[in-house]
């Protein structure tokens, strides 16, 4: 009852004022879920113009245009007890001008530049790996030079005078001529997922980043995932609640959103001006993101940890389970499946990272895969960089193409989370 004891009068909810009320009320609804649909829209249409743009750029790095050379090797003056330093040169050079007839020197010069300049080698090394190809007729695929893979997919405007384009009238025409002998194919180009990194686009490929991406995550997990999760059970079950371990609390807050540079610059100082660490290693490259990723799966398993409700805990302790067997047999098992979603979150960030990478020299121009975490490499987003700063035609393809295989690997590892958050959670 209001002050002084008067009643106040009923409310008439179907009055004009009331219904006023409701439509206004009705109104700030629709707007706000107006305001989240635009908000998904352009969130949506962002993502539609990435992977637009990138699909419309890199689609032509995953073919590569061939050419097929039959060589009768049973014939070839080659030394078959030193098979490695024969003259491929002169094997190759002869084969491909049976094709075309009689050249000038000039005209020669420019027939060659048409194919890859490793073309001898890689035929050598098919030879070497198969020696029985040595008895007869073999026929192999080369690939073609960056400018004639350009012509062959319609990027060259030949109607532009001859001194504004990379390829010339000759080899337009002798394209032409080996195209309507059906010696130009343009299948899949398996080399970009096979080779390791080169000067040249049409060999150059994403084995050397993909292998130096694997140590480098490898490194990484091995690193935070025990540490992370040791750290977050000594906070969350066994630290007293005070000054200092507020202050560790905060900082650990703080450390997940330092720029991902700061942990390179850190990188840099430590573990290869001090440690004396080798440079362009996955080991300090996994090192550096363990540290960025350490505060994301500390932050994560203590919200796994206290999600896990108390009676479980009390009633462990209840039948005299010592604590530490609470937390092993009980806790941390029912609490896993966080953890591993938030560890797979916060590794598919670190996947990405390309600045701490960068300042620990992981940008150099490596030529093969490591074969383990201390030999030099590079990383699927530096592997990139390097690309993007290429000046040949050919790279701009790879490049969107290396980045539509990190999408993919982020994607396939967001859905792994989402999986066994689905398979694994509990809703208590």
């Amino acid at each position: 009852m209001p002050a002084g004891g008067a009643m106040r009068p009923p409310v008439a909810w179907k009055s004009a004022e009331m219904n006023r009320r409701r439509a206004a009320r009705y109104a700030a609804d629709r707007r706000l879920q107006i305001y989240g649909m635009v908000a998904i829209a352009f969130a949506l249409g962002f993502l539609a113009i990435l992977i637009g743009t990138l699909s419309f750029t890199g689609y032509r790095a995953f073919t590569q245009s061939m050419v097929t050379v039959d060589i009768d090797l049973s014939a070839a003056d080659l030394d078959r007890s030193n098979l490695m330093d024969a003259n491929w040169r002169s094997v190759f050079r002869r084969a491909v001008l049976a094709d075309v007839g009689e050249l000038s020197r000039s005209e020669e010069r420019d027939y060659f530049s048409m194919f890859t300049s490793s073309a001898p080698f890689l035929i050598r090394d098919q030879v070497i790996a198969n020696p029985a190809l040595l008895d007869g007729r073999a026929t192999f695929m080369v690939p073609m030079s960056d400018p004639i893979d350009q012509l062959a997919k319609g990027l060259v405007n030949t109607d532009l005078p001859e001194n504004q384009r990379r390829v010339n009238d000759k080899q337009i025409e002798l394209f032409n001529q080996l195209e309507a002998k059906g010696a130009v194919t343009q299948p899949f180009n398996w080399a970009l997922f096979l080779n390791a990194d080169s000067r040249f686009p049409e060999l150059a490929g994403l084995a050397g980043a993909i292998s130096g991406s694997f140590w480098l995550l490898l490194v990484c997990f091995v690193i935070s995932f025990p540490v992370g999760i040791a750290a977050a059970i000594y906070l969350e079950e066994f630290a007293p609640k005070n000054r200092f371990t507020d202050l560790i609390e905060i900082n650990i807050n703080n450390l997940a959103a330092v720029p991902s540079v700061v942990f390179g610059l850190l990188g840099l100082a430590v573990f290869l001006g001090w440690f004396g660490l080798p440079r362009s290693a996955p080991l300090v490259g996994g090192m550096v993101l363990a540290l960025m990723t350490l505060p994301t799966i500390i932050i994560v398993t203590r919200a796994a940890l206290t999600s896990v409700p108390s009676s479980i805990r009390e009633a462990a302790l209840g039948i005299g389970a010592s604590k530490h067997e609470m937390i092993f047999h009980h806790i941390l098992p029912l609490s896993m499946p966080s953890i591993m979603t938030g560890t797979i979150i916060g590794l598919a960030q670190a996947l990405g990272e390309t600045a701490p990478l960068l300042l620990i020299g992981m940008n150099a121009f490596i030529t093969s895969p490591p074969a383990g975490v201390l030999e030099a490499s590079t990383a699927l987003p530096t592997q990139i960089y390097i690309w993007a700063d290429s000046p040949e035609r050919g790279f701009v393809a790879r490049t969107s193409a290396a980045i539509l295989v990190l999408l993919g690997f982020l994607f396939v590892m967001n859905a792994m989370a989402i999986f066994l958050r689905q398979r694994f959670q509990r809703r208590w």
